[in-house]
């Protein structure tokens, strides 16, 4: 039963999509049994050419399209629209949990909590990617302490991405003033960065399924490497437009 105690924030789910038709309908699947419900789910499409509108019309989505492609310009956008107390940014690759809604209003429930994610299980129809995985929940840790030693130690500070499913207060994020439009990568980390100055960001101990597709392209050992130099080479200060050279097109 999809129900929403009094008093409970309301969540809006932002979904930024780009020929997503092989991936959103198992996504959405999941979010359409959440227990209680989003408030609202938006699909903020970069142009897609494959039925991806059509899936979200389907399910009853807030569909917005963009002229300008990329995950921080339609997330930012979708954010802007949203009417929820709390956003989400969920990959149209990834699967949730069904009581998604009442893990995130109990996190920043505690207002010294700025920003959470979830634990990123990456894998496919075929195997779970466990030392891909294994490291995702790591380099949330690692990356900060590297980078923001006294921050992770003092305050919490974590580095959060996109795949672990990011969630905030729409009022923190407005103040932060959202993500880069100009970052082609490391949006998320970079958002991290900021919305760690308003207060502590929490892993929670809870598993999000994320599509193993970029993985099993590359190859495990090729993309752990990749992920591992894009992360040194950011904390370094390396712009993200020379990062993108690594990771070539970045899915949704």
């Amino acid at each position: 039963m999809n129900s929403r105690p009094l008093n409970t924030p309301t969540v809006s789910i932002i979904i930024p999509t780009l020929n997503e038709a092989a991936h959103l309908e198992c996504t959405l699947n999941r979010v359409e049994i959440l227990d209680p419900a989003a408030a609202e789910v938006i699909v903020v499409d970069g142009g897609s050419t494959d039925a991806t509108l059509a899936i979200a019309d389907v399910h009853g989505c807030r569909v917005v399209r963009v002229e300008r492609p990329g995950r921080a310009v339609q997330m930012n956008r979708g954010a802007g629209l949203a009417r929820g107390q709390i956003l989400c940014f969920l990959h149209a690759d990834t699967l949730v949990p069904p009581d998604l809604v009442p893990l995130i209003c109990d996190t920043l429930a505690d207002p010294a909590i700025s920003c959470g994610g979830f634990l990123s299980l990456m894998g496919g129809p075929r195997r779970t990617r466990w030392g891909i995985s294994l490291h995702n929940a790591l380099k949330t840790h690692y990356a900060a302490l590297l980078f923001r030693p006294h921050r992770y130690l003092l305050n919490g500070f974590r580095v959060l991405f996109g795949d672990q499913v990011m969630f905030c207060r729409r009022a923190d994020f407005q103040r932060c003033g959202g993500f880069d439009a100009s970052l082609p990568i490391m949006e998320d980390a970079d958002l991290c960065r900021r919305l760690g100055r308003l207060g502590r960001i929490r892993q929670l101990n809870r598993v999000v399924e994320s599509s193993d597709r970029r993985v099993a392209r590359w190859g495990a050992w090729k993309a752990t490497g990749i992920h591992l130099a894009i992360g040194l080479l950011w904390g370094l200060g390396v712009p993200a437009a020379t990062l993108k050279r690594f990771y070539g097109e970045t899915r949704q």
